[in-house]
């Protein structure tokens, strides 16, 4: 990693630690990068590039890359439509050049090849990739090999580690790094890629044995799997990278030895079955931690690797296990969270003659924990309670407001035989003072059994998507009575009063209660998704309520969702 004193960067605080990520990881280039935001203004450069422009970092960020640094041999300024570097950083691929100049901070010129790529930055920001050194004398442009080569020039492993960098730091998911990281090596370096991944309990995965098969990628799944654990003085190649010692070279020969380990044994059995002659094995590291090892095998192409292959294995490693930390690191984050989610959403009751059944499902891509909660319970009078709702935030403030509201409104229920908007005004009141949901969202109602044998629901929303009622011959309405403020308004800006809302439930209907998860969409109104909402609640009506509560989720949740959601739904018996 790079000296932070030495890397500047501007943006919005959304971006700032994936941006961090990725200007650090130019630190570990051995020539100047640098990277710019949708507009050409550098945002990010590293050491190197201060020193080859002869400009600090404080000079550099901040400034459109093209009017500070582009000029002609003659250090004249270039028209923006005619700068090669400026159309490619703008056209959003990847390119490369070796005719151009740089102006240095004392005004000289400094002749260049470049390489031009994109990258994510995260979801929702992008950034270009600029990456420069001292031009060749030949000007030939350095163009990475579509088979595997035993030597790439400094500009070929500039741009194949560069490659990697934006690869791999531009997902959050451990098997599609893995894959990516595959396809950056093969066919390129080699004929084989083998990944052996050390997993968080300490055993040991061969997550991929891949051989480059025409361009196509070709998993050999019986060599994949559990392997031995690794051996703690072993000094054979593969055992000493899983423990982070070294990289060595390696051939068939290496193990044809007496075997000292399990893992020597399942590598006589990887060379034997690809007919490897020659490998390099390098150790995945992440900050703290071995996470793995790469080893690249080459058995068509005739020339064996060298120490300078081990090199640039070593760079690609070093990146990859940055991306794999991070990687493992939102996975078990998001693990956590979904856990201590389900964890803080209740047990449903058995009430005689009604069906219930809910569904939590967490935000796409979120690795904390968040506000959406439903709750059912019998209350002492013998009336059934039905709640939903949302509190602001999706982090830990939000689920513990969350497990104190729906605690709160449990206790009033329970000792207090009254209307729901009553206990919604008391349960606001509390809230304001001693709970720590700033703002949150609820529908409250109570079910109760008239002496027709009918169900009828009472209920009052704070703020609330309004709930569903789906009759068994698919008529769909939602409940818009009982409408107020959302809780946690200052008392002065609430109603004096909330209104409830009252209605007798259909034989056979639904009724489904949700979060905004459910009908929000970027880009879309909330008409839009009541609408997709209820009419596909209507087309599941004769489906039993497990089903229906499945496909209700799967059909109305917009693709675009980045919410998490909460789904409660009661069948009323015929």
């Amino acid at each position: 990693m790079t000296d932070p004193k030495t890397v500047e960067t501007v943006g919005d605080g959304s971006s700032d630690k994936a941006l961090d990520a990725l200007t650090g990881a130019l630190g570990a280039l051995h020539t100047g990068a640098y990277l710019t935001d949708d507009e050409g203004c550098i945002i990010g450069v590293n050491a190197r590039a201060e020193q080859l422009l002869g400009r600090a970092a404080a000079e550099l960020v901040g400034q459109d890359a093209h009017d500070m640094l582009h000029r002609n041999r003659h250090a004249e300024p270039i028209a923006r439509a005619q700068c090669p570097v400026r159309q490619a950083v703008f056209a959003g691929g990847t390119a490369q050049g070796a005719n151009e100049w740089i102006e240095r901070g004392d005004g000289s010129m400094l002749p260049v090849s470049w390489l031009v790529t994109p990258c994510d930055i995260d979801d929702r920001t992008t950034a270009t990739l600029v990456v420069f050194h001292l031009r060749d004398t030949s000007g030939a442009p350095a163009e990475l090999p579509d088979r595997p080569t035993a030597s790439l020039s400094e500009l070929q492993r500039l741009a194949l580690l560069a490659e990697t960098t934006t690869t791999l730091t531009s997902t959050l998911d451990v098997d599609e790094a893995l894959r990516r990281l595959v396809n950056l090596v093969l066919p390129r370096l080699a004929d084989w890629a083998v990944i052996d991944v050390i997993t968080e309990r300490d055993e040991v995965w061969r997550r991929a044995v891949v051989h480059a098969e025409d361009g196509v990628m070709v998993h050999m799944e019986e060599l994949e799997g559990p392997m031995p654990p690794v051996p703690e003085d072993s000094p054979m190649p593969l055992s000493r990278a899983l423990r982070g010692v070294s990289s060595a070279l390696a051939g068939p020969e290496t193990y044809q030895g007496p075997p000292d380990s399990g893992i020597a044994v399942e590598q006589r059995r990887l060379f034997g079955i690809t007919g490897m002659h020659s490998a390099a094995i390098a150790p995945i590291r992440g900050v703290q931690e071995i996470l793995g090892a790469i080893t690249l095998g080459r058995s068509e192409q005739p020339k064996p690797f060298t120490a300078a292959d081990i090199a640039l294995l070593e760079d690609i490693a070093r990146r990859a296990g940055l991306a794999l930390a991070n990687a493992r690191l939102y996975q078990r984050q998001r693990k956590v969270a979904e856990t201590m989610q389900r964890h803080l959403l209740p047990q449903l009751p058995s009430v005689p003659g009604l069906e219930m059944t809910a569904r939590y499902l967490p935000a796409p891509n979120a690795s904390q924990v968040g506000g959406d909660w439903y709750d059912a319970f019998t209350l002492s009078d013998g009336a059934t309670a039905l709640a939903i709702g949302d509190v602001v935030g999706h982090d830990l403030d939000a689920a513990a407001g969350m497990a104190q509201l729906r605690n709160m409104l449990r206790a009033y229920a329970w000792a207090h035989h009254e209307p729901p908007s009553k206990i919604v005004e008391w349960l606001d009141h509390a809230s304001l003072h001693i709970a720590e949901a700033s703002m949150a969202t609820l529908v409250y109602a109570r079910l109760t059994v008239g002496d027709d044998g009918r169900f009828q629901m009472t209920w009052t929303n704070a703020g609330h998507p309004p709930p569903l009622l789906v009759t068994h011959d698919g008529m769909a309405e939602f409940l818009t009575d009982g409408h107020g403020v959302l809780l946690g308004l200052e008392a002065h800006e609430a109603p004096k009063g909330r209104a409830d809302g009252t209605v007798t439930l259909p034989p056979g209907s639904t009724l489904v209660l949700y979060t905004d998860g459910l009908i929000e969409a970027p880009g879309h109104s909330l008409d839009e998704g009541l609408e997709r909402l209820r009419r596909n609640a209507a087309s599941l009506a004769h489906r039993t309520l497990e089903p229906f509560s499945d496909h209700l989720l799967e059909r109305a949740r917009p693709p675009q969702n980045e919410d998490d959601v909460a789904l409660l739904a009661v069948r009323i018996p015929v």
